[in-house]
């Protein structure tokens, strides 16, 4: 143990802290935002889970396999605590939000903090050192964490996610969002840019501007109030940032993902021609009980706005499986949709019921496991030929590369993606992580480019 003496505290504190990170962009983002408010309170990141002195995992509750895998760590947990029962453990995000004193009664876990209490970790850090059992899962209707400069987790010095709002306003059915992560609010813009702005001098090469629903952003112009800046003017407020700069999004809503966007993303050429927009099935009857505020038609109308306005724009999206009352035709439905869109790329699940949603409430989750399984294998078979075509139409053209670092299967190559959000692999010869190469792709696999530079 080392002594702090830190402005609001003066007490024994642990030194060092490990984060681990599961579920999705999101909670990588908020990782980064727990490490800026424990540097700050004087705590270092341990390079290693073994001699840190503070546990932090930073969980997801969107799936049930998630939350499974999460209970699996815990037991390593365990372990290490068994060695050094002065490990103080924390389960972070949503799952904490969703679980609460269940986490805490499991032994293991001796504080608990949902995704708007980050601020109140050392003090329930402190908590925990006096032999008490620290809980924050307080949602707020204000909490950005805008002042907060996140903590750069990643290796490669290169990408990195910038985070423009939190929470969620549409009650999907199937979701826990609201739930975990409360309201939806959005981050001033002139917080956002001053982010992009510090990236750029420290060499970044790509940012994703990050939210449950970016489409919805919303935030009042401070040099105007009578006029609110939208997600389409921030988009171009970052691009603007610098011209070689590229810019990503994720995630968008059906329902609200706008013209305006598109065209943005048309006249700016370092906002990258991809939109990840999930549709989760092809069947009205079935997008109407899961609440997704769209139909089968208006989203086949903004898939040719996309490719309208933004010829050549690659489209990802999200399937789910067996959801409630799924027929064998709704299924149909969405394999028919899939065929149509002919999306480059999909994450494809089979629902699980996750408890307090509407779906949960409401609905039985009446469709057995065995014929759950059996469409979604179903889906992946056709989505892997459709990225598979996809990638095969890529093949003999010439992309500028962001190289993000070495192939995690040859260390001799690098990887890097596309504008398109396509993953390639090419010789290192005498490149870098952070360097845009052109890159000719020679073949390819239903995930993977390979080429070489020229």
């Amino acid at each position: 143990m080392t002594n702090f003496q830190l402005s609001t505290y003066n007490f024994q504190l642990p030194a060092t802290f490990f984060i681990e990170t599961y579920g999705c962009q999101m909670n990588a983002s908020d990782s980064e935002v727990v490490a800026a408010i424990m540097q700050n309170a004087g705590f270092t990141i341990a390079g290693d889970i073994r001699e840190a002195d503070i546990l932090f995992i930073n969980t997801c509750a969107v799936r049930d396999n998630a939350e499974q895998r999460v209970w699996g760590r815990l037991d390593f947990f365990r372990q290490l605590k068994q060695r050094r029962p002065s490990v103080i453990t924390g389960v972070l995000g949503c799952m904490a939000e969703r679980l609460k004193e269940t986490l805490l009664e499991n032994g293991t876990v001796d504080l608990v903090a949902g995704p708007d209490a980050y601020r109140s970790l050392p003090q329930l850090v402190r908590e925990a050192e006096s032999g008490q059992k620290g809980i924050n899962t307080l949602l707020s209707r204000e909490e950005t964490y805008a002042d907060i400069s996140p903590v750069r987790m990643d290796k490669n010095g290169v990408t990195a996610f910038v985070s423009i709002m939190r929470g969620c306003n549409n009650m999907c059915a199937y979701c826990v969002v609201p739930y975990t992560r409360g309201p939806e609010r959005s981050r001033p813009a002139d917080s956002i840019l001053a982010e992009v702005r510090g990236l750029l001098e420290k060499g970044y090469k790509e940012v994703t501007l990050l939210g449950q629903n970016v489409n919805s952003y919303a935030w009042k112009n401070t040099d105007d109030p009578s006029k609110t800046i939208d997600f389409a003017k921030l988009l171009e407020l970052v691009a603007l940032e610098d011209p070689a700069l590229r810019v990503r999004f994720s995630t968008s809503h059906p329902k609200d993902m706008n013209n305006a966007v598109l065209y943005t993303i048309a006249m700016y050429p370092n906002i990258c021609n991809h939109i990840h927009l999930p549709v989760q099935s092809g069947s009205t009857r079935l997008l109407q009980v899961m609440n997704r505020g769209y139909w089968r038609e208006s989203y086949l109308e903004r898939i040719a706005r996309i490719r309208e306005i933004i010829p050549g724009c690659a489209i990802s999206t999200d399937i789910i499986a067996g959801f409630c009352s799924e027929t064998d035709d709704d299924h149909a439905q969405t394999l028919s949709l899939l065929r149509e869109v002919a999306f480059d790329a999909a994450y494809m699940f089979k629902y699980s019921e996750r408890p307090n949603t509407k779906a949960a409430r409401q609905f039985s989750d009446d469709v057995p496991d065995g014929i759950k399984t059996r469409r979604l294998m179903e889906i992946i078979a056709l989505q892997n030929r459709l990225s598979l075509e996809s990638n095969r139409r890529d093949v003999g053209k010439t992309f500028e590369v962001l190289a993000e670092g070495p192939s995690k299967r040859s260390p001799g190559d690098l990887a890097g993606r596309t504008p398109h959000n396509k993953m390639v692999v090419f010789p290192k010869a005498h490149c870098k992580a952070g360097d845009r190469v052109s890159v000719k792709i020679t073949a390819c696999s239903s995930a993977t480019l390979t080429g070489v530079m020229i």
